[in-house]
């Protein structure tokens, strides 16, 4: 919120185009809820406007093209006008939770600058997706993290334009702060000395009810304005969460004890060391949760019918967000630009402790050889040519997982110099093959985990051919995280010392069959 608007394109002539479809204005199209929001309203058939600081963070979307993209801050009156005219629906998905400990103060700024620019531009309705707060807890008394919230939302009704406040506790998801907060405690300790408040009640919701919410609202009568209160089927206290998070993620049942002394300070430090989720966001998030939040109306079902099956339990929304792990839907690209499925699924511009651990070894080595001899090399790994680097290592592995009965190495391959999508490679099977580019095996050993290995041959800027190579393990519970520590120490000579041999195979092969050497 505190960039300043530079190259602001006048966004009226987009908001004139002949087709009649009403202009959705998202603030937050880079923020988990806004980048989630943004392909709903498009399927709906509405033109969609973002209002962004950095448009840059917006073009790794899919949408991208199909949408407005307005460079401002909802600081700077100016750029918030502008971004408003023509706007039939606006929606504000912005806080500055995480920015300081005045974001209760750059909140208030940026709701009342809104609210007057909206109010002036003619919009016929806001949407703001807020908290949920205790209704016999006075605001002053709410934790700062929901009474700036609750100030907000009322900030918006007071402007005289229609106003939906949706009023969410955690959103089940990957990629938001809670729910992440959620995972990365139940991932990493299966024995847990927890704050009191892991016994207050919480109704959660699943991430795509959110959204069926947010763009109904889209079309609720000028006549009602008010808070809604939005919730899955279930209450539970935060304990049972992660009880049955870890059910659902297959992982043993979790030992936890509460201590009443741990305050909401000290639980945010403490959650600050467990999990990657940022102090600045764990704080106010922790804070919030001595808050029984549990909805005390489903009156948006009267304009926004709930479907069957909806909304979402919240065991049902978990394997949604775990959903990309149980598919190995991590990121396939080089540009770990994922492109999303479904509103679980993670998105370009979700932050880095989103979507769960994901440990990474990379390594690049320039090679004299032709890109066709090295990849004859990479087509050509395992089986009778072996792994390129520390044969008695990968042996004892192969070893040790037919011990714990996995595959181990006795499978080999099918051909030894060609592959094709589906083929077994010892412990191994193709996953992604682009020949000739890169190759993408899978992991079928036992593992706390799972696990990939890539590799790509690419070209550097003076036109040198070049070996990238990717290790990735997406750690299953504790055991995970400990596998993946206790064989750190041994990657320099695996993974070092399979890049250099395989680019010096590839050397030798191109120098035997009179190859062109001088790439």
């Amino acid at each position: 919120m505190s960039d300043s608007p530079t190259d602001l394109p006048d966004p009226r002539a987009a908001a004139t185009e002949p087709d009649g479809a009403r202009l959705c204005l998202v603030t937050g199209a880079s923020g988990y809820v806004g980048g989630r929001l943004v392909p709903e309203l498009l399927a709906r058939g509405f033109r969609v406007r973002c209002l962004a600081r950095t448009p840059e963070k917006l073009r790794d979307f899919e949408w991208a093209g199909q949408v407005e993209i307005v460079r401002g801050d909802v600081l700077d009156p100016p750029s918030v006008e502008a971004a408003l005219q023509g706007v039939d629906v606006a929606y504000y998905l912005v806080h500055g939770m995480g920015s300081g400990d005045d974001f209760e103060e750059t909140d208030r700024r940026a709701a009342h600058t809104f609210a007057r620019a909206a109010a002036q531009a003619g919009v016929g309705r806001l949407v703001y997706l807020g908290g949920l707060t205790p209704r016999d807890v006075p605001e002053a008394e709410l934790s700062p993290h929901l009474r700036s919230r609750a100030e907000v939302g009322r900030i918006l009704l007071e402007s005289g334009v229609p106003t939906a406040v949706l009023r969410a506790a955690v959103i089940i998801g990957s990629g938001s702060a809670s729910f992440e907060m959620l995972r990365h405690l139940t991932e990493r300790l299966p024995v847990m000395v927890t704050p009191r408040w892991v016994r207050t009640r919480i109704q959660p919701i699943a991430v795509a009810d959110v959204l069926r919410y947010l763009v109904g609202c889209a079309d609720l009568p000028a006549t009602v304005s008010r808070a809604f209160d939005i919730g899955g089927p279930e209450v539970m206290n935060y304990r049972d969460m992660m009880q049955r998070y870890a059910r659902v993620a297959e992982l043993p049942h979790r030992m936890i004890v509460s201590l009443p002394m741990l305050t909401p300070g000290l639980s945010s430090h403490w959650i600050g060391v467990v999990t990657p989720v940022p102090r600045g966001l764990a704080r106010p998030l922790a804070e919030s949760l001595r808050h029984e939040v549990v909805c005390g109306e489903h009156d948006i079902a009267q304009y926004v019918p709930d479907p069957a099956g909806t909304p979402i339990p919240f065991d049902e929304a978990l394997r949604l967000a775990l959903r990309q792990v149980k598919e190995a839907q991590v990121s396939t690209h080089w540009s770990a630009a994922a492109v999303p499925g479904a509103p679980s699924d993670p998105l370009p511009t979700d932050p880095d402790w989103a979507g769960g651990s994901l440990y990474c070894d990379r390594r690049a080595r320039r090679t004299t050889a032709d890109p066709q001899h090295l990849w004859a090399v990479i087509e050509g790994i395992g089986g009778e040519h072996g792994w390129y680097s520390f044969g008695l290592g990968w042996s004892v592995r192969g070893w040790i997982d037919r011990a714990v009965g996995g595959v181990g190495l006795r499978r080999g391959r099918r051909d030894a110099t060609r592959l094709r999508l589906g083929d077994v490679v010892d412990f191994w099977r193709v996953e992604e093959i682009e020949q000739g580019r890169s190759l993408r095996l899978r992991a079928e050993m036992r593992l706390p985990g799972l696990a990939w290995l890539d590799f790509r041959v690419a070209h550097d800027r003076q036109g040198r051919t070049v070996l990238l190579q990717r290790a990735q393990f997406h750690p299953h519970g504790l055991a995970g995280h400990a596998y993946w520590w206790s064989v750190a120490p041994f990657h320099a000579v695996v993974f070092g010392g399979m890049t250099y041999n395989i680019t010096k195979a590839a050397e030798r092969l191109a120098a035997q069959s009179g190859g062109d050497t001088g790439r």
